[in-house]
C-alpha cells in the first residue's frame, strides 16, 4: 500500500512505512542505539543498573513535560510557558503544604491552575496566531513572577520554598524508589502508562484523530465540523496540566521548592519533540515518537557528562544534533506539502 504526493504535473508514490512518523522512529532509534553503544565503550559503568535507572528517572520528568509540548506541536503551535509552569507549580505546592493544606487537595489545585494557565495561553494565542510563541512566553514570565511574589520573595530561603514533602510523593520521585519490588522509580511507570494511554487514545478515539485532522489541514477539518479552536484549548490545557504535574513530581525528587527547576525544560521539550520526528508544522508525530526523543536527549546528556563536557558544551552538541534532524524531516513529502 502506498500514499501519494500530488504536485501539479507530478504524481510520486511514497511507501506508507516511510512517512514522517516512521522516519522519526527509525532515525531516533538508530541514534539511541548508537549513543548507548558509544557510552558502553567510552564511559565505564555507563550501562550499569544505577546509571540506567538515573537516565530513566530524569527521562520521566522530561517525558511528561514533553508530552504536553507534543499535543501543542501536533496543532502547529509551541508552548514556551512550560518551564515557568513547572517552576511555579514546584514552589506553589511547597508553599501550600507549608501552610498546612492537605497534600491531595493541594496537588489537585496546582494541576488545575496549570490547566488554567494553558487555557489562558490557548485563548490568547488562538486569537493572535502570528504571535503565539510570544504570548505563551509572556504568560510564563507573568506566572513565574506572580508565583514568587505570592510564595517566596523575602523569605529566609532566598526566593525558594522549603518544607516537608509528603512521603508518598517523595517515594514516587525518588531515584532509589521501587515499583512492585522492581528497582524502577514509580515516576517512570507513571510516564510509561501515560504514554501508552495517550498513544492509544490518539489513534483510536475521535478526539485523538481530531488533533491530526486540525494539525494537518484546518480548512478540511472545519468542513468535517472539527473545531480548531476547541482542539487548541485541549492542547494547551493538557500542556499546562502536564507541566504542573512535572513540577509537583520534581518537588518530590528535590525535597524543596525551587522556582528555577523548570528552566532546563524551555528548549529540551521542543528538542525532544523534534528529535522524535513530530512535525512542528502539525499533523504528524505523537507521544510515542517523543519518548524516543526524550531518551536520546537523556542518554546523550549522560554520555556527555561521563566524558566531562560542560553544560555549555552539551548545549552545542544538542544544537548540532537538532539542526540535521530537522533538515532530514523537512525533506519528507508530508512536510513539503504543508509549506
Amino acid at each position: 500500500m502506498a500514499v501519494h504526493e500530488t504536485i501539479p504535473g507530478v504524481t510520486r508514490p511514497f511507501p506508507l512505512a516511510w512517512n514522517l512518523e516512521h522516519k522519526g522512529v527509525v532515525f531516533g532509534a538508530a541514534i539511541l542505539i548508537a549513543l548507548c553503544l558509544a557510552g558502553a565503550v567510552l564511559v565505564p559503568g555507563f550501562l550499569s543498573g544505577s546509571n540506567i535507572r538515573s537516565i530513566l528517572l530524569l527521562a520521566a520528568f522530561l517525558g511528561l513535560a514533553a508530552m504536553g509540548q507534543t499535543f501543542v506541536a501536533l496543532l502547529g503551535g509551541l508552548d514556551l510557558s512550560i518551564p515557568f509552569v513547572i517552576g511555579s507549580a514546584n514552589i506553589g505546592l511547597a508553599a501550600l503544604l507549608g501552610a498546612g493544606v492537605p497534600a491531595l487537595p493541594a496537588i489537585v489545585l496546582i494541576v488545575l491552575v496549570g490547566a488554567g494557565v494553558g487555557l489562558l495561553n490557548a485563548l490568547l494565542s488562538f486569537s493572535l496566531q502570528n504571535q503565539a510563541l510570544i504570548v505563551s512566553l509572556g504568560v510564563g514570565f507573568t506566572l513565574v513572577g506572580l508565583s514568587q511574589v505570592l510564595t517566596s520573595i523575602g523569605n529566609a530561603y532566598g526566593g525558594n520554598v522549603m518544607g516537608a514533602v509528603p512521603a508518598l510523593l517523595a517515594h514516587i520521585s525518588a531515584a532509589n524508589g521501587t515499583t512492585f519490588g522492581l528497582p524502577v522509580p514509580p515516576v517512570v511507570l507513571i510516564w510509561v502508562c501515560a504514554t501508552i494511554a495517550v498513544s492509544f487514545l490518539m489513534r483510536r478515539s475521535r478526539i485523538g484523530r481530531g488533533f491530526y485532522a486540525v494539525g494537518g489541514n484546518r480548512i478540511a477539518a472545519a468542513r468535517l465540523s472539527i473545531s480548531a479552536f476547541r482542539y487548541w484549548i485541549y492542547a494547551y490545557c493538557l500542556s499546562g496540566a502536564l507541566a504542573a504535574t512535572t513540577g509537583i513530581l520534581l518537588l518530590g525528587f528535590s525535597g524543596g521548592g525551587f522556582v528555577g527547576v523548570g528552566d532546563s525544560y524551555l528548549f529540551t521539550t521542543i528538542a525532544a519533540v523534534v528529535l522524535g520526528g513530530t512535525s512542528l508544522l502539525g499533523g504528524a508525530g505523537g507521544s510515542t515518537q517523543t519518548v524516543i526523543g526524550v531518551l536520546v536527549l537523556q542518554v546523550l546528556t549522560s554520555l556527555l557528562v561521563g566524558l566531562g563536557f560542560s553544560f555549555a558544551a552539551q548545549q552545542v552538541v544538542f544544537g548540532l544534533m537538532i539542526v540535521p534532524m530537522v533538515a532530514i524531516y523537512a525533506r519528507s513529502p508530508e512536510i513539503r506539502l504543508q509549506i
